[in-house]
């Protein structure tokens, strides 16, 4: 089979596109010939060799990649015989192999697919989505609630846009220029272009003051966003794809009785049944609640898309096809 292999840290170039051996389930496993695999930005960082959630740095050689949808077949013993040639979706682990044509899979982590789901959209909510619905159960959105989404072009931005006018709210998302009117079609009431420096001052201008604040890119535009909670606002941090975490000092909460939570790492992974999580998202999408936004590019090309990622050129989930 083929299958992205990498041998050091760094830039996307370290990414190889090889022919490899064919795994081998084993007990209690399945092979899944792989249709689609899940590219998230904390695979950037696993790449460039940063510790990331609670896992630590993988040994080297690895294939990447945590995601895949496809059709099983092979299984190893202890597996139901029933499995052979079934559509399923699976999360795989931290590093464990998602990046190529062939992908072992525990059974005990498999989701069947029905036959009108999209393996690209399916392979986006078993991660992305299964992330979006932990963040969301502590926003715990309401119908008075204004929601600040940023990067609402994003992969998780695209959901939380969807969900909270699903609930009622009005939804501001902050996107780039050239995303500004896919968001609005998402559904959000107010687009503003965060790439113009007076971006905070449209928001003003649309909605005065925001309640909650969806908060994946930290850095100055997270500093910026908290700025515009009202009284008892609340910001959800799930990330900073700008670099660094927003800067929440004691005073911000004092001053203007603000609640700050963290949805990612160890409050996510603490406690919570992430099968439930993917479970929950998956039957989102079912329902037509959700409708996951992707950016799909060949196996070969996993370089490319780790590239594209970064520089913030991607739309929604990234997603690879062989």
């Amino acid at each position: 089979m083929r299958a992205i292999r990498q041998y050091e840290f760094g830039s996307p170039d370290v990414l190889r596109y090889e022919r490899v051996a064919d795994p081998t389930p084993g007990e209690g496993q399945v092979l899944i010939d792989v249709a689609a695999a899940g590219v998230h930005l904390l695979d950037t960082s696993i790449r460039r060799g940063e510790a990331g959630g609670p896992w630590p740095v993988p040994e080297l050689p690895m294939t990447p990649g945590r995601e895949v949808a496809g059709t099983i077949t092979r299984i190893g013993a202890e597996v139901d015989p029933a499995w052979v040639g079934k559509r399923v979706v699976a999360h795989l682990g931290q590093t464990s192999g998602g990046y190529a044509e062939l992908a072992v899979a525990n059974a005990a982590s498999l989701h069947e697919l029905p036959e009108h789901a999209r393996y690209e959209d399916v392979v986006a909510m078993i991660g992305t989505g299964r992330t979006a619905v932990g963040v969301l159960r502590i926003a715990a959105l309401e119908k008075d609630d204004v929601v600040l989404v940023t990067a609402a072009a994003g992969g998780l931005g695209a959901l939380f846009v969807q969900e909270a006018k699903a609930v009622g709210a009005t939804v501001v998302g902050l996107a780039s220029t050239a995303k500004l009117d896919l968001v609005r079609q998402l559904g959000a009431d107010h687009v503003v272009d965060y790439t113009q420096p007076d971006w905070p001052d449209a928001v003003r201008a649309e909605v005065g003051e925001a309640t909650v604040a969806l908060d994946g890119v930290g850095g100055a535009p997270g500093r910026q966003a908290l700025e515009l909670l009202g009284i008892g606002g609340r910001t959800i941090l799930f990330g900073w794809s700008a670099g660094e975490p927003t800067r929440i000092e004691t005073l911000d909460l004092y001053q203007r009785g603000l609640t700050a939570s963290v949805a990612v790492g160890p409050r996510l992974m603490k406690g919570t049944n992430l099968r439930e999580l993917e479970t929950l998202s998956l039957r989102a999408l079912a329902e037509g609640r959700w409708t996951p936004l992707t950016t799909v590019f060949r196996l070969a090309d996993a370089a490319d898309a780790h590239a594209a990622l970064e520089g913030r050129r991607t739309t929604g989930k990234v997603v690879l096809t062989p």
